[in-house]
C-alpha cells in the first residue's frame, strides 16, 4: 500500500475530477496542497455534480478526512460559500471530515482588487497573463513577503491589528500607484472578524495530523490543481499560476516528507487544451480544434471560459513526465477522438531551424517552435463506456500504446467517459 499523489500533466483541465473521485473512495485522507480557488473541478456522484474549487474531493464521500494543506492560498469568504452549496445539496461539512492549515495564508479583499487592477492594466499594455482575478496571486506574494494574515491569526485578535496594518502599509503603496482609494484599517478587521468564527473551529496542525495518519496506516490521496505547465518555476512562464503544480509541491504543501508521497499518477488528456494566454503550439484553430472543443465540452469549471484545443503535446507531457517523477497517467477523454480519420502526436519542435525535444523556457523561443508531428489512423468505432482492453478498437489501442512509448511512462488507468465506472484500470496507484 502507498499514498498517492494526481497531479496534471498538461495545462490543467485533463479530467482531474473524475480520477480523484474514484481515488478518494479507497481513500482515508485527501489533501489539496497548493492553488486557490481559481482551479475546479466536477464530481458525479450517483447522478449528483459537485462543483469543487478550494475544498478537496474527499468532503463529498462520508467517513474521509478532507484537508487544505499550508500550500493552499484560502478565500474564507469562498471557502464559506462552497460549504454553504454542498450543504444545499446535502453535504453537511464539519470540522470531523474538514480540516484546514493553521499556517495556511488567506486571500483578502485588498487582494482580489489589486489582482484585477494589474489585469486591467496589463490588458491595455496588451501584457495580460489571463488570471481569473481571484487574489491568488497577490496573496502569494505576500506570503513570500513576510506580511500574509494567516489562519492562526483569526485566533488571536490583539495581535491581529499590527499584522494587518503591516499588509496595508505594502497594499496602499501599490493602490496610491493605481490612483485607487486606499483600504482603511478597520475595513480588513471587520472582514475578518466576521468570518473567524465560522473558519476557526476548521483549523488543525495539519502537518502533524498528517503524521499520525500516516504512522497508523492511512492511505493518504494527495490533490494537486491546475497543471504541471502551469508550474510558477518550469511552466510557460510568464503565464502560468503562482504557486508550484508539481508533484513535489504535495510535500511542501502539506507538511509530509518526500518520502511519504508514494505513486505519482499524472492525468493526461488524450489531446491538449489550454484556457487563457500563452503558448500553445499543437493549437488547432480549424474545424478539427472546434470538433474537439464541442464533443469534449471543453468550458472552464470555474471561469466558464472556452478552452484552447490541439493535437496531444507528448514532448510536453514527457517533460511533464521527468519534473513530476510520474509513475504513471491516467488518460482521459479517449472517447472524444472517436470519429477522426486521422490523429497527430506532436514529437518535438523545430527551433530557428533546429530540432529540439522540449519546450524551451524562453517566452520568445516558446512563440516560434514549430510542432513535428507523427500521425496515426483513426477510428470509427465508439470507445464510450469501454471497460476492458478488448472494448477498444484497434487502432485506439495503438494510439494508447505510441503515447506511453513518446512520453516515457505508462497508462495506468485510462478514462472513457465522465463516468466514474468507465474506466480501464491497468495499475492501482495505491496497491503499487
Amino acid at each position: 500500500m502507498t499514498n498517492v499523489v494526481v497531479i496534471g500533466s498538461q495545462w490543467g483541465d485533463e479530467g482531474k475530477g473524475k480520477i480523484v473521485d474514484w481515488l478518494s473512495e479507497r481513500a482515508d485522507v485527501v489533501v489539496r496542497f497548493q492553488g486557490g480557488h481559481n482551479a475546479g473541478h466536477t464530481l458525479v456522484i450517483d447522478g449528483v455534480s459537485y462543483k469543487l474549487s478550494l475544498l478537496p474531493s474527499g468532503v463529498v464521500r462520508p467517513g474521509k478526512k478532507a484537508v487544505i494543506g499550508n500550500g493552499v492560498v484560502v478565500d474564507p469568504h469562498a471557502l464559506l460559500a462552497e460549504i454553504d452549496r454542498l450543504g444545499a445539496q446535502g453535504v453537511t461539512v464539519t470540522a470531523d471530515s474538514l480540516r484546514v492549515a493553521d499556517n495556511a495564508t488567506l486571500i483578502l479583499s485588498l487582494h482580489r482588487e489589486l489582482d484585477g487592477m494589474r489585469e486591467d492594466a496589463a490588458s491595455n499594455s496588451g501584457t495580460k497573463i489571463g488570471t481569473t482575478r481571484r487574489g491568488i496571486g497577490p496573496a502569494y506574494e505576500d506570503k513570500v513577503g513576510r506580511r500574509a494574515i494567516r489562519v492562526m491569526d483569526l485566533a488571536d485578535l490583539d495581535a491581529l491589528g499590527a499584522k494587518v496594518e503591516r499588509i496595508l502599509t505594502h497594499h496602499n503603496a501599490l493602490r496610491r500607484g493605481f490612483n485607487v482609494a486606499e483600504v482603511e484599517h478597520q475595513t480588513i478587521m471587520d472582514e475578518l472578524t466576521a468570518v473567524a468564527d465560522r473558519i476557526l473551529p476548521f483549523m488543525e496542525t495539519v502537518w502533524a495530523m498528517l503524521d499520525k495518519e500516516r504512522r497508523k496506516g492511512s492511505r493518504i490521496l494527495f490533490e494537486g490543481a491546475q497543471g504541471s505547465l502551469l508550474d510558477i518555476d518550469h511552466g510557460t512562464y510568464p503565464f502560468v499560476t503562482s504557486s508550484n503544480t508539481v508533484a513535489g509541491q504535495a510535500a511542501a504543501g502539506s507538511g509530509m516528507g518526500p518520502g511519504a508521497l508514494g505513486y505519482i499518477l499524472g492525468i493526461t488528456k488524450a489531446y491538449t487544451t489550454r484556457v487563457g494566454e500563452g503558448p500553445f503550439p499543437t493549437e488547432l484553430n480549424d474545424e478539427i480544434g472546434q470538433f474537439l472543443g464541442e464533443k469534449g465540452h471543453e468550458f472552464g469549471t470555474v471561469t466558464g471560459r472556452k478552452r484552447r484545443c490541439g493535437w496531444f503535446d507528448a514532448a510536453l507531457v514527457r517533460q511533464s513526465v521527468a519534473t513530476n517523477g510520474i509513475t504513471g497517467i491516467a488518460l482521459t477523454k479517449l472517447d472524444v477522438l472517436d470519429g477522426l480519420d486521422e490523429l497527430k502526436i506532436c514529437v518535438g519542435y523545430m527551433l530557428d531551424g533546429q530540432q529540439i525535444d522540449h519546450l524551451p523556457a524562453a517566452q520568445a523561443a516558446q512563440a516560434r517552435v514549430e510542432p513535428i508531428y507523427v500521425t496515426l489512423e483513426g477510428w470509427k468505432q465508439s470507445t464510450v463506456g469501454a471497460r476492458k482492453w478488448a472494448d477498444l478498437p484497434a487502432q485506439a489501442i495503438k494510439y494508447v500504446r505510441q503515447v506511453e512509448e513518446l512520453i516515457g511512462a505508462p497508462v495506468a488507468l485510462l478514462s472513457t467517459s465522465p463516468e466514474r465506472d468507465d474506466t480501464i484500470l491497468v495499475t492501482d496507484p495505491f496497491e503499487d
